[in-house]
């Protein structure tokens, strides 16, 4: 089925999971940050169950802490765990490896801080041809106002900004899917 790219395509996408750690989530609003990993939990399980590769980041761990337990309880066993510096992924050792390892040319970026790792993270993905998708409920920053910011920032740079649901459904794509009943229960 062709979409043009612009819908979320399970055979052509992967999630990457940025940097959902212990100290960085701590500042944030505790509603907000329990929304985020709910958001990421059912992009994770579908990924898990549609073989969609994942990739995990963490910005730092020996000062920011792991990431968070009710992500990382719901990864797949064959999610890729990547410790960078960079604030872009892309400048996380064995990033490119991963990318290529996927062989995939589609992007679903979630996690925080949308306005730093997100952003730039996203930006570059872009720059190196891939469709990129951000999921606005599935991301986050300490100030509401620098997370639409970077929504905005993503949209007129030529990046999907969608929502964890019509990810979910893009996935799937019809009714009849194997997966729709388990993934569309989750959305309750």
């Amino acid at each position: 089925m062709f979409s043009g790219g612009l819908l979320a395509d399970a055979a052509d996408s992967f999630l990457l999971v940025v940097d959902v750690q212990q100290r960085l989530t701590a500042a944030m609003d505790p509603s907000a940050v329990e929304a985020l990993c709910r958001n990421i939990n059912r992009l994770s399980q579908a990924a898990s169950s549609l073989d969609i590769p994942v990739i995990k980041t963490e910005q730092y761990p020996q000062g920011l802490g792991a990431t968070l337990e009710p992500i990382n309880s719901c990864l797949p066993d064959s999610c890729t765990s990547l410790e960078k510096t960079s604030f872009s992924c892309c400048g996380a050792d064995g990033f490119g490896g991963a990318l290529i390892d996927s062989g995939c040319g589609q992007a679903i970026v979630v996690g925080i801080e949308s306005h730093v790792c997100v952003l730039q993270t996203a930006i570059e993905l872009l720059g190196q041809g891939l469709t990129v998708f951000v999921v606005a409920d599935a991301t986050l920053s300490r100030s509401p106002d620098n997370h639409a910011n970077a929504m905005q920032r993503l949209d007129k740079a030529g990046i999907v900004v969608s929502n964890t649901e019509s990810v979910l459904f893009e996935w799937l794509r019809d009714a009849a899917h194997p997966e729709f009943k388990t993934i569309s229960k989750s959305l309750r």
